[in-house]
């Protein structure tokens, strides 16, 4: 994600962010199974997920009158039974909920907040697959973040675009709304004729009847639950292929043409130059949505598997910073919000190195420029690797001292093992999920030197690290 600088926001959120940081455990039911946990117990949002279940795909049909701002839609979720279950939650912000089908037959069900208690008329065995279809209805809405961003369903002059980092997710599609897990999807998005649905993947279809238009989106690969998007509008669209033969789907509403060709007609090279550092483009296509939003709106863009979405036209440096987040985020999601700079940090050292490469600043200049700044500086407020708030989550040392930590670890190593490392570790991690303590043991075993005091003073030390490497 690309951030504007924060602000308050005095409007009341759509989200209680209580239950967002809270955990809600699930209960026993009678019948011979165990509820799942109500939440994943992550970190910072313990109350996001469910224990209980694997999630394998996501099939989402959706039909979203744009006049009325309504949509009527079926999640169909195909899952593996962790553990034996009777009941389980997913998450659902807001909404209607008609009807809960297991395997095809009805399901009792029950809300409270952002969770959906489903009971399944019979238990499901540890290690059994199961399909669960969620029939729902209304108005989404969009929802505050705990640093008072704004994400979710948002809703345009001509549509909607989705946020969904970290849990904008569950205004639109329930789901097991936490990036440790992570599934294939399938779309069939219906509006009304001349209007476009883009989501994530590859369009397989497009057909038009009785004044409506359905996109059939197919997205193969695992991707977490926020990096999904549906976003709807009037676009200009454009298809093409990079020199090596990579499909691009650039959708961009017509006010924000002209502002962005610069920075999009680069997307292609910006492929290749980060694939050539980072190892072959971890999906089966690519793209970009650039919409026209409300003036409200405050944040600039996010890194939506293989179609970033910007609201509003972007700049070079910022579409370097969200396609490099296709290896660092997408492809390799972190195991906890806690993991976060293994996203942000690796994003801004991409555009650090990006710099050097248009003949700018290098790295170690860029570092320098940070070093120097006082104690007292908002740079140094908290340690990348424990934000310790679901505030700091976006804050500026996840995304810059995050990047630091990598120029002292390429100062410690070596060019040499470092760009090796910034191409394996994608690599080892392809389509999976990783924690900090996973970079830290996959970086020392690259290397004789002991990078114990590194991360202890860059990645987790409180302040100022005194010493540089």
């Amino acid at each position: 994600m690309t951030r504007r600088p924060l602000r308050c926001c005095g409007a009341t959120a759509a989200l209680s962010v209580a239950l967002l940081l809270s955990s809600c455990t699930g209960a026993a039911v009678g019948g011979g199974g165990t509820a799942g946990s109500g939440g994943v117990g992550d970190p910072l949002f313990p109350a996001l997920g469910n224990s209980g279940y694997d999630v394998r795909h996501y099939g989402i049909t959706l039909d979203y009158d744009v006049t009325h701002k309504r949509l009527a839609a079926t999640t169909e979720i195909t899952a593996r039974a962790g553990k034996d279950l009777r009941s389980f939650t997913l998450d659902l912000q807001g909404l209607r909920v008609t009807a809960v089908r297991v395997d095809g037959t009805a399901a009792a069900f029950s809300r409270k907040g952002h969770k959906l208690t489903v009971h399944a008329p019979e238990a499901i065995p540890k290690g059994a697959q199961f399909r669960t279809d969620v029939d729902y209805d209304g108005t989404p809405q969009e929802m505050k973040d705990p640093d008072g961003t704004t994400e979710g369903w948002v809703k345009t002059p001509d549509g909607a675009f989705v946020s969904g980092e970290p849990a904008g997710s569950m205004t639109w599609f329930p789901s097991n709304n936490h990036p440790s897990d992570k599934a294939s999807y399938d779309f069939r998005l219906t509006v009304p004729q001349h209007y476009t649905a883009v989501a994530n993947g590859e369009l397989r279809a497009e057909r038009t009847a009785k004044g409506k238009t359905t996109f059939e989106w197919h997205n193969p690969q695992p991707m977490a639950t926020y990096l999904a998007t549906a976003t709807i509008g009037k676009f200009d669209v454009h298809t093409s292929r990079t020199r090596g033969g990579l499909p691009l789907y650039v959708a961009v509403d017509p006010a924000e043409v002209a502002k962005s060709k610069k920075a999009l007609d680069r997307l292609p090279q910006i492929i290749d130059w980060e694939s050539g550092l980072f190892g072959t483009y971890p999906f089966s296509s690519a793209g970009a949505i650039v919409d026209h939003t409300p003036p409200r709106i405050d944040w600039y863009a996010l890194e939506s598997q293989t179609k970033p979405v910007y609201a509003g036209a972007p700049d070079t440096v910022t579409v370097v910073h969200e396609m490099s987040h296709q290896w660092f985020g997408d492809s390799v999601t972190p195991e906890t919000w806690r993991d976060t700079w293994l996203n942000e940090g690796f994003a801004t050292y991409v555009e650090w190195l990006w710099d050097e490469h248009e003949g700018g600043k290098t790295p170690q200049q860029q570092f320098d420029a940070l070093y120097r700044t006082k104690k007292d500086d908002p740079l140094w407020a908290f340690p990348p690797g424990d934000p310790g708030a679901a505030k700091n989550v976006t804050g500026t040392p996840v995304y810059e001292r995050g990047a630091m930590v990598l120029q002292q670890l390429r100062r410690a190593v070596g060019d040499k093992t470092f760009f090796r490392i910034l191409k394996e570790w994608p690599a080892k991690y392809r389509y999976r999920n990783a924690d900090s303590a996973d970079f830290i043991a996959f970086a020392q075993e690259r290397t004789d030197v002991d990078l114990t005091g590194l991360f202890d003073a860059w990645l987790y030390g409180k302040g100022k690290p005194a010493r540089t490497y």
